[in-house]
């Protein structure tokens, strides 16, 4: 296995009760080879004190800011501009990875300059496992791909562009659609569980809803019957559940 460098970004705010799990999982890998860089968002609770603690276990190359962001994405392209990983994966402060995750990441890699690897995504609500799924990269105009187990190469970043923060909840799905509509980047499926995900956060409301119908629209992905039927829909969901 060749030794490089991958870098793991995770984005945090007020996350003491969640990312001591997180800390764990890349305390934990099999793979050494890593830099870990956190971007905590000027949390007012114990989320750095929490980090404190595990410093002396977090690999050596380890890189903490804590400022004011405007938004996950902004703390996600600000940890991104730091790494110096061939590789890069986020693993959000609510979510962990599997063991062997960056090891199979790694194995896996095929070595191209423009490449996405990512895998199988194990979702948990309220603690319990409810699936373990995988969208197959060729059907991104339809569905996205498990963005938490993505790592994509520094090459891609730079070249492709990182998350335009205009979007809350979607921007991970408009970056991984203008990877693939550049026909440049290669994605590498693995058949493995790579990441474990807490459902319930930003991606999981009707803003996801709407910005992904949003995204697939103007691409021509969906129809305007289509775009102007879920939207619809979204938002009277979204006024039923406000009833209750």
């Amino acid at each position: 296995m060749n030794e490089i460098l991958v870098s793991v970004i995770t984005p945090c705010y007020n996350s003491s009760s969640t990312i001591e799990k997180t800390l764990e999982c890349i305390e934990n890998q099999t793979y050494k080879n890593i830099e870990y860089i956190i971007i905590d968002g000027a949390s007012t609770d114990d989320t750095l004190k929490t980090i404190e603690r595990h410093k002396d276990r977090l690999p050596q190359k380890l890189k903490l800011v804590s400022e004011k962001d405007n938004g996950i994405y902004d703390a996600m392209n600000k940890g991104i501009k730091l790494a110096q990983g061939t590789l890069i994966g986020i693993v959000n402060s609510d979510d962990w990875y599997e063991k062997d995750t960056i090891e199979q990441v790694v194995k896996h890699y095929g070595g191209s300059k423009y490449e996405v690897i990512y895998g199988m995504q194990r979702n948990f609500f309220q603690e319990k496992e409810k699936a373990v799924f995988l969208y197959h990269h060729d059907f991104l105009p339809q569905q996205m791909i498990t963005h938490p187990t993505c790592f994509v190469t520094a090459d891609t970043y730079r070249d492709f562009g990182m998350f335009n923060t205009k979007y809350r909840s979607a921007a991970d799905y408009d970056l991984m659609l203008r990877f693939y509509e550049s026909k440049k980047v290669v994605f590498t499926p693995i058949m493995r569980v790579l990441s474990n995900f807490r459902l319930g956060g930003m991606s999981g409301n009707q803003i996801g809803v709407r910005e992904n119908a949003i995204i697939r629209y103007k691409r021509g992905y969906m129809s305007k019957k289509r775009y102007h039927f879920v939207m619809m829909k979204s938002r009277i969901y979204q006024w039923m559940n406000r009833k209750k």
